[in-house]
């Protein structure tokens, strides 16, 4: 999802751009924006070295996700494909942008909030091994640049959503198509989610500001947005009619508490990990700060909730019926 919006956002102002994909036919839709793809992935670093050629800038954006615990997994695609990526870089000269996560601050984040790029990472739990792969990923990232070997700035986004998201909208369409979605506390948690287009914005600024050398930016607030407003607009981009009663805190916490065991009890106990993490992002404010971004970027994103969310929920209605009719 954000590839393609670095992609449109960079074919439109004049740049010429290179994509690396996995499947050229279901990407070929971006040749029409002007971009030339080259069929790959991260883990072949004899690809990397041919896609970054002449390239000025090359924005990482590839990471393997999920709420799987396989260190070897994430480490693979999230460590050792950065190290290729910087490789292909210093090799052709090009600076780097980093795509991290939120992740790298782990569950203690509502914590120690507000949190900004000074924090100190924590040390994450083994089961965390996304969180972890992000955090060696930025270490690998900024001791190359230390060692002189790229120039390269890093933005940490929270979860993201957009048109062709496979992750956030998805999961909360399923549950707002039924009609009802309970708002934990009455929905005034502000929560840390932002549109990958305005995420991509912010990495081209990072990309080609001089003042980025060497830095990190969160990019995880571009406008506040509400639980309560985010079903709202969510509801009118899939046209549905859906019922959100307040519930209180307490009542909250026994229905994720019951969600958790039924999980382990299914054998999803993977997911089950992540039931708590969610319950925080409904009821715990957004404990990010991005000011950083806003001041030394000038980062002003231009696609608001109201709009974004709706277009979002809209197009994976388009999407899933169409999905649905092909299988």
């Amino acid at each position: 999802m954000l590839g393609s919006y670095l992609v449109q956002c960079l074919a439109t102002a004049g740049c010429g751009v290179r994509a690396l994909v996995r499947d050229e036919m279901r990407a070929a839709w971006l040749r029409p924006l002007g971009a030339e793809l080259v069929e790959g992935d991260i883990a072949n670093a004899q690809v990397l070295h041919e896609a970054a050629a002449g390239c000025n800038a090359v924005f990482h954006a590839a990471a393997a996700i999920g709420p799987e615990a396989d260190w070897d997994t994430f480490r693979a695609a999230n460590v050792d494909g950065t190290q290729h990526v910087i490789d292909a870089c210093a090799a052709n000269g090009a600076r780097l942008l980093y795509v991290s996560s939120t992740a790298v601050y782990g569950d203690s984040r509502y914590e120690r909030a507000p949190l900004d790029e000074a924090a100190a990472l924590p040390t994450l739990p083994q089961h965390d091994a996304y969180g972890r792969s992000k955090q060696e990923a930025e270490r690998v990232v900024m001791r190359a640049h230390a060692d002189g070997v790229v120039r390269a700035a890093i933005v940490r986004p929270p979860p993201m959503y957009g048109d062709r998201d496979r992750q956030f909208v998805p999961r909360v369409a399923v549950v707002l198509t039924r009609g009802f979605f309970p708002l934990i506390g009455g929905g005034m948690t502000r929560l840390p989610l932002v549109h990958a287009r305005n995420v991509a914005e912010g990495a081209i600024l990072a990309a080609t500001h001089p003042r980025a050398d060497g830095r990190t930016y969160n990019l995880t607030c571009d406008y506040p947005l509400t639980v309560a407003n985010l079903v709202r607009f969510a509801a009118r981009g899939l046209e549905r009619r859906v019922f959100a009663p307040s519930i209180p805190i307490g009542a909250g916490r026994v229905l994720f508490g019951a969600l958790e065991v039924a999980l382990v009890a299914m054998g999803r106990r993977d997911l089950s990990r992540h039931a708590g993490g969610t319950l925080d992002l409904l009821t715990k404010n957004n404990p990010f700060v991005e000011e950083r971004a806003r001041r030394e970027l000038d980062w002003q994103p231009t696609v608001t909730p109201d709009v974004g969310v709706a277009d979002a929920f809209r197009w994976w209605k388009g999407h899933h019926r169409s999905t649905n009719a092909t299988t």
